[in-house]
């Protein structure tokens, strides 16, 4: 049966913080990098907390026990055969099946309120999913985006077909994309020079 207005109206929306990565590139985990005196981890869920009904950590099994992550209330990855963000996704999905999935990676430290609050209005509930445009290659955003439960059917398709890329993913449901309002706010830090770089830019201006 095709959902009415009234019914998408009603859909709740989830946050879901992912921080299931290995970080090798970085040596520590990324999650727990300072910035302005706070883990990113917090720093991230207190932000889109703003615009969820809760928010969840999604993390690997072997995570659960770090004391810096069990503050936060979490959904350990589950989803068999799928490695990765998709895996996060996926979980959070069967989870909740009913709820949208604001879904944010752990290792985007100028992620902002103007971009998440220009996301969050312009959500397309008739969509999979509301995603951003890549300033720098013009394909989706997957790690700042919001999955709407639909979306479940289509991501395991994808998974079925070995593509556990959820930027991949997106691409394929050629979805409408929105256009960054500072085409810097998701800019990854994946490495310590980056992260240098980026404590130099967070760092306000004396």
């Amino acid at each position: 049966m095709e959902r009415g207005p009234s019914d998408y109206a009603r859909i709740p929306l989830y946050g879901l913080v992912l921080v299931g990565g290995k970080s090798s590139r970085m040596g520590t985990e990324k999650a727990l990098l300072q910035y302005a005196g706070k883990p990113q981890v917090q720093r991230a869920y207190e932000l889109i907390a703003r615009y969820c009904d809760g928010v969840f950590l999604s993390i690997h099994p072997d995570q659960a026990a770090v004391a810096e992550f069990a503050a936060f209330p979490q959904i350990i990855d589950t989803a068999a055969g799928v490695s990765g963000p998709l895996a996060g996704i996926l979980s959070a999905l069967r989870a909740n099946p009913h709820a949208a999935w604001l879904v944010v990676a752990c290792d985007l430290p100028f992620l902002d309120e103007t971009t998440m609050a220009h996301l969050v209005q312009n959500r397309n509930r008739r969509q999979i999913a509301t995603a951003y445009r890549s300033p720098h290659d013009g394909l989706p955003e997957p790690l700042c985006a919001i999955y709407e439960p639909h979306s479940a059917g289509h991501l395991k398709a994808m998974a079925a077909l070995n593509v556990d890329d959820p930027r991949e993913a997106l691409a394929r449901a050629k979805i409408p994309l929105l256009e960054l309002v500072d085409r810097g706010a998701l800019d990854n830090v994946d490495t310590p020079e980056q992260y240098r770089q980026a404590q130099a830019r967070l760092t306000p201006s004396p």
